[in-house]
């Protein structure tokens, strides 16, 4: 074997590892924005259709799934503009490795105790609360509109700052690893049908920011003292704080941690509590 043919078999694979690569944070990133994901089916849909009809024979319908297909990247560039170049910007913002991935098992522990504990404080005294945990998508474009803190995470300090008459409990706190970057934080409303039309600002804006970022909301309401907490473009509603607690182990934990760990995790804070 030459050294031609072996730079050629290194080329390929390197060419070939490139484009999975692109692939794959492509369909990560889409997957995490609602909006995009049903654009995706509702193509995927309109293929098969296609297929089905060419395969019957279907005339009328494959003419006018032509028509479709013909003008349809142009349509869907028009209408789904401002989606996507969300997507794009979201593809941007994307980390290799997010911030909360390298922190240690102990320091994950604190960071969860710390948010539950305020949490727990903020619904006993019915304080209204908006935290949300930057995973792998960055949350940088809404930290640098919102009041910087660069502080180290505490649950005295997110009390503080969502205390009635703060200037800045209105907002979200946006979580970077284990230190809270930014209060007072704006997110877009989500207009999720679905969403129960009695809730407030907070968690519609919770919910807005999980549906195009991969971020974790945890939403305390100030009316009811329930806690709700918004991940993958869903809301979980009136949950326990153990419920909470467990939720954000699940969702902060690496996946690659072996099942022994886990166990390991959730033991301890049985033990804490």
């Amino acid at each position: 074997m030459t050294w031609d043919s072996i730079l050629t078999i290194v080329r390929n694979i390197v060419d070939i590892a490139v484009v999975w690569v692109i692939f794959y944070y492509v369909l990560k990133n889409f997957k995490n924005n609602v909006k995009m994901s049903l654009l995706i089916k509702g193509v995927l849909i309109i293929v098969i259709i296609k297929i089905f009809s060419m395969w019957w024979k279907l005339t009328t319908v494959g003419l006018l799934l032509e028509y479709v297909l013909q003008w349809g990247p142009l349509a869907l560039i028009i209408i789904f503009q401002p989606e996507i170049r969300g997507a794009l910007e979201q593809l941007g913002r994307s980390q290799l490795l997010g911030r909360h991935k390298v922190l240690t098992v102990d320091e994950r522990e604190k960071l969860v105790y710390e948010i539950i504990q305020a949490v727990d404080y903020c619904r006993k005294s019915r304080i209204g609360a908006l935290i949300t945990i930057e995973r792998d998508v960055s949350l940088s474009d809404y930290i640098e509109k919102a009041k910087p803190l660069y502080a180290d995470l505490s649950s005295e300090l997110l009390i503080s700052i969502f205390f009635p008459n703060n200037p800045l409990h209105d907002g979200a706190v946006i979580i970077q690893g284990d230190r809270i970057s930014c209060a007072g934080a704006v997110f877009p409303t989500s207009n999720n049908i679905k969403l129960n039309k009695r809730l407030g600002t907070r968690h519609r804006a919770a919910l807005g920011i999980v549906e195009e970022t991969d971020a974790i909301s945890i939403v305390v309401s100030e009316e009811t003292g329930r806690v709700s907490i918004a991940v993958k473009g869903e809301m979980f509603y009136n949950l326990s704080i153990d419920e909470a607690r467990m939720m954000l182990i699940d969702e902060l934990r690496p996946k690659s941690v072996e099942t022994e760990t886990t166990i390991d995790e959730e033991d301890i804070y049985e033990e804490d509590n």
